[in-house]
Formats: C-alpha cells, sequence, structure tokens
C-alpha cells in the first residue's frame, strides 16, 4: 500500500489515464485511414468486399472514438487539477496546439458523422469517400498536436521563465521544438501500424477459426500490405529518434542503453540485470551499435550518465521498456515481410498456420509496443515535467484528496473498457460477416 504522497498518486493517475487512452487515440488516429485505403479500393475495383469492409471497420472505430472522447476528457481534467503549476507555464506557451487539437478533433467528429449517416446516398461513390478525407485528416492533425504538446515538455523552447515568471512567450517556437519533427513522425506512423495489425490479427483470427470467405483473405492482406509499409517507416523515424535523444536528451538515451560512461565506439545493450553497483549483466551487447544509432558512426563519442549528477538521471528500468518497444517493432515488421514475401510467391501459402498465430499475437503485441513507448517516453523524461525547466514534484498539486480520484478514475475505466469490448463483440457477433455478405446478396 503506498503512502500517500499527492505527487506519487498525481503519477499514478495520471500514468493509468494515459495508458487507457494511449490504446484509444492509436486506434482513432491510425483506423480512419484503413478505411479510406478500403473504401478507395473498393471504388477503383468496384469490389463490394472492401465496400463492406470499410463499412464494418467504421462500426467498430466509432466505439473507439466515443470512449477516446472520455479518456480524453479525463486527461485534460487532471491537466488542471493534478498538475496546476505546469499549467500555469504550459498552458500560455503551448495553448495555442492544444486549441488546435480540440479544433482538429471537432472537424473530424462533424464530417464522420455525415459520413457515417450518408452510406449508399450518393449514385458517385467517390462522393461519400471524400467525406472521410477530411474525418481522417482531422484525425491526423489531433494526433499531430497534442504530441507537439509532449514535444514541448522534452524540448522547452518558446517563453523565459525567470523567478516563477514568464516573459517572451511564443507559442509558435514552444510548438515547434527540436522534438517535435522526430516525436509526431513516430507516433503517427506507429499508430497506423499498430492499427493495421489489430485490424490484421482480427481477420487472422477469422481465417484461423475456419471463415475462410474471401473477404477476411483481403481484409488480412490490405492491413499487412500497410503494416509492412509502416513498419519500415517506424524503424526509420526511430533511428532518427535515436539520434535527436544523443544531441538533445542524452542522459534518456544513456539510460535507455545503461550508458555509464561517456565513450567512443559504444555498445549496444540489450537485455540484462542491472547490479546495486550499476554493472551490466547477462546482456547482448552489439558493438559499436550504440555510437552508431546516436550518430551514424561506430567511432562516435557517446555520452554517459556519468556526466550528469545522480539525482538527474531517468529512473533505468527505462531500458526494459526501450528494449521492449525496439523488440516488438522489429518483431512486427518481420512478420509483415515474411507474409508479403509468401503472398508474392505463388507456391508458397501465407495462411498457414504459424503465420496466423503470429499475425494473431501481433495486435496486442503493437498495442504493447505503443504502451512501452509512451512508457519510455514519459519516464526517461523523469525528473522532470519541463526537462530543465520544472521538475515533477515542483509542478505537481498538493491536495490531499488525489487517491479517492485515483480509485474513481481507475473504476470509471473499467467500466468503460468492459463496456467498449462488450459492445463491439456483441456488435459484430450479432450481424457476422457471412450473414451480411447474404443479405447484400455480394458473392
Amino acid at each position: 500500500m503506498f503512502e500517500y504522497d499527492p505527487v506519487l498518486y498525481s503519477r499514478i493517475l495520471t500514468g493509468l489515464t494515459l495508458a487507457v487512452h494511449t490504446i484509444f487515440s492509436t486506434l482513432g488516429v491510425g483506423v480512419p485511414l484503413l478505411i479510406a485505403l478500403a473504401e478507395w479500393i473498393g471504388i477503383k475495383r468496384n469490389d463490394e468486399h472492401y465496400h463492406l469492409l470499410a463499412r464494418r471497420w467504421a462500426r467498430g472505430y466509432i466505439i473507439t472514438v466515443a470512449v477516446g472522447v472520455v479518456t480524453g476528457t479525463a486527461i485534460a481534467l487532471q491537466l488542471s487539477l493534478l498538475w496546476p503549476n505546469f499549467m500555469q507555464v504550459a498552458g500560455q506557451t503551448i495553448s495555442f496546439p492544444l486549441f488546435l487539437e480540440t479544433f482538429a478533433f471537432f472537424f473530424e467528429a462533424i464530417f464522420l458523422g455525415i459520413y457515417l449517416y450518408t452510406w449508399d446516398r450518393f449514385k458517385n461513390k467517390m462522393y461519400h469517400l471524400l467525406l472521410l478525407v477530411p474525418a481522417a485528416l482531422g484525425a491526423t492533425a489531433s494526433g499531430f498536436f497534442i504530441t507537439t504538446v509532449n514535444s514541448f515538455m522534452n524540448a522547452p523552447l518558446g517563453f523565459t521563465y525567470e523567478n516563477g515568471v514568464l516573459s517572451n512567450i511564443n507559442p509558435i517556437a514552444a510548438m515547434f521544438n527540436p522534438a517535435t519533427p522526430t516525436k509526431v513522425s513516430h507516433v503517427l506512423s506507429s499508430a497506423y501500424l499498430t492499427s493495421a495489425f489489430v485490424l490484421a490479427a482480427i481477420a487472422a483470427f477469422a481465417i484461423l477459426r475456419g471463415r475462410d470467405h474471401v473477404y477476411h483473405k483481403k481484409a488480412l492482406h490490405l492491413s499487412m500490405v500497410v503494416a509492412f509499409v509502416f513498419a519500415i517507416v517506424t524503424a526509420l523515424v526511430g533511428d532518427l529518434s535515436g539520434k535527436y535523444l544523443a544531441n538533445y536528451q542524452p542522459e534518456k538515451l544513456a539510460a535507455a542503453e545503461w550508458h555509464f560512461e561517456t565513450m567512443e565506439e559504444a555498445s549496444l545493450i540489450l537485455g540484462g540485470i542491472l547490479t546495486e553497483d550499476n554493472e551490466v549483466k547477462y546482456a547482448l551487447e552489439i558493438p559499436y551499435a550504440l555510437s552508431i544509432l546516436a550518430h551514424g558512426t561506430p567511432r562516435a563519442e557517446v555520452i554517459g550518465l556519468e556526466e550528469y549528477p545522480k539525482e538527474d538521471w531517468p529512473p533505468l528500468v527505462v531500458h526494459y521498456m526501450f528494449d521492449l518497444m525496439v523488440a516488438i517493432g522489429m518483431g512486427l515488421a518481420l512478420i509483415s515481410f515474411i507474409y508479403i514475401v509468401m503472398k508474392k510467391k505463388k507456391s508458397w501459402n501465407p495462411l498457414n498456420k504459424p503465420l496466423l498465430s503470429l499475425i494473431v499475437a501481433g495486435g496486442p503485441l503493437a498495442m504493447l509496443a505503443i504502451e512501452a513507448g509512451w512508457f519510455f517516453t514519459e519516464e526517461g523524461r523523469q525528473p522532470w515535467i519541463i526537462r530543465g525547466v520544472m521538475r515533477t514534484a515542483e509542478g505537481a498539486t498538493t491536495s490531499q484528496h488525489v487517491d479517492i480520484m485515483l480509485y474513481l478514475f481507475a473504476a470509471l475505466y473499467v467500466i468503460l473498457i468492459v463496456s467498449a469490448v462488450t459492445v463491439l463483440i456483441r456488435t459484430f457477433r450479432a450481424n457476422p460477416v457471412e450473414k451480411e455478405l447474404k443479405k447484400r446478396g455480394i458473392e
């Protein structure tokens, strides 16, 4: 049982809210792209299977959006209640992207509503697809704007903060800080990758259960092609993110790799156990790899944690989160690559049971990688809430009732998740693909 500490409880509650919201916001950003692709292919090929695919994905998507709205509202509420000192600084410097994120969501919601209620209303189906474009752009823009807020927390710019007084505020500079390009790119590409794998896992699961209708095979193929593309993009952006960390947050990269001494030709550490004396045991070391990740050359010098006071070190447990994120990302890229190769070879069977099982596992693993990535991002910035400007303890509330809020919100999230899963299962079980295909006269 935790001893009452408002800072600790504030961190737990905020972390819990972000963990839940991440699930739904990731799908909220990524799924519209796949819906748009399915409908576009359906129009281009005059293929009713893809039209139905877009229609059914949209039904599930709207449920995740509804839950995402609730958890997103909870985050906005908690920022004001739990982190008042942080919001005093951030509210004046990053209010612009916060406003734009809200506007982007409204933009998305308006067109999404019109899109959902205008199926089969247009003779030219391209008009219906065009209604989804602003909804998909709004979802992406929403992800972009809110990620710039997190980027600001890692690389604060656009203000002067001295003795608790803000001056020289420049919201544009705060929004487009050095962390924005890599962080936004990584968030968006990983959202598309994760969404594609979640949808592919559903299709693969159906095929494994013996439902071998061509509809499921088309759903699987589209999802896996998208997954492969964004697995490559995410890997490339991940490499750029490592170079950003080496230049702007070297202590975060050092903590992720248990790199204590500044040295050239630094090795990358995978796995392992850290002793009380900061000695790494049972790890796999890849020579020169950390220098290459950090600066692109095998002989580059990489800054170690010894350069920083110990009280400024990030929690060293982020090493495992970093490894988990990278390992799953590489695994997803490999799975999608194997599927693409086997699909190209006519004599090979991409629907074999081992591969389908891996694809099914890829759905929850992709979501786990997203969670690990956000854990690494937030914990790796500690002990700062705004790096180099405000420590986490300085930004938190001193209220004596945060623990009660934690219990209430935890109960709310359990209800939301159970309700969402129940509604999704009942929606699609009550109207299976085969039944809807027959109803619509589709072969």
